[in-house]
């Protein structure tokens, strides 16, 4: 499905995963990375865009790698235009399949608003069922880069992190930090927002009701290994992902969870 503001601004979510793989804000360039090797399929992962991860992050469980519902055919809910604002609904249930290997019951929704220079993405969550479950989540979104090498990130300085590279915790002491090299990163209670800068131009990454943020780069050695990913594109992404890791969600029978992460060109 295709959005247009009535500014210009653009996004392009697949069906598949409930997944934005394209955001083109107003007068603007394409600002998230899509791998051009990139497969989209029933029980593919689309390697870019905004994945929706739930209700497990990458292995850290036994479920699939990021959960269930990246490789899963959402419905379209609707589509509006509020105030300049051009906003989409998809949302997803869960069936036999799903239950097979995570046997809770849930709604999820995801909805995105765009107008101008800004992108935001809200995930909710439903418990449907009759007990509590516990889940993780995230937005693992690849942003463009024009030379990771160059790219600066702010806004993290005195977090504490585990490089999930070397398996040990750390404060992050470098602000603005650069990349080389693979990185993979939770920072733990993130409440402020980060920025980003290349040649691109500076973005502002914010979020609410995600309590953590993940930094990851394949680097050179790991994306040549990646058959959707080509051997160099390494350095036109940086993935930057609002989460909940740490501390995983309970939902009782019947509550919600929403969070959000904004991104403003």
């Amino acid at each position: 499905m295709r959005l247009r503001a009535p500014d210009g601004a653009e996004a392009t979510v697949l069906l598949q995963g409930g997944q934005v793989v394209s955001w083109i804000p107003a007068g603007d360039t394409e600002r998230l990375y899509l791998s051009p090797t990139a497969v989209a399929g029933e029980g593919r992962a689309v390697r870019g865009g905004i994945p929706v991860v739930f209700p497990q992050f990458a292995q850290r469980g036994p479920l699939p790698q990021h959960g269930l519902v990246r490789t899963r055919c959402w419905q379209w809910a609707e589509g509006i235009e509020r105030g300049g604002h051009v906003i989409g609904v998809l949302k997803l249930v869960d069936d036999d399949a799903t239950r097979a290997i995570w046997p809770h019951r849930f709604e999820a929704e995801l909805s995105l608003s765009l107008s101008g220079l800004r992108l935001d993405v809200e995930l909710a969550i439903t418990n449907t069922g009759e007990t509590s479950f516990d889940f993780m989540a995230a937005l693992h979104t690849y942003l463009r880069c024009d030379d990771l090498r160059r790219a600066r990130l702010s806004g993290l300085y005195g977090a504490r992190y585990l490089d999930t590279v070397t398996g040990t915790e750390h404060r992050q002491e470098i602000d603005p930090q650069t990349f080389v090299g693979e990185v993979d990163r939770i920072y733990f209670d993130v409440h402020e927002p980060v920025a980003l800068s290349t040649a691109l131009g500076r973005m502002t990454i914010e979020a609410e009701g995600f309590e953590d943020l993940v930094v990851w780069n394949p680097g050179p050695q790991r994306a040549a290994a990646l058959a959707d990913l080509p051997d160099d594109d390494w350095l036109q992404m940086l993935c930057i992902e609002a989460a909940c890791i740490g501390r995983p969600v309970r939902l009782a029978p019947g509550q919600e969870w929403a969070a959000r992460q904004g991104f403003e060109a």
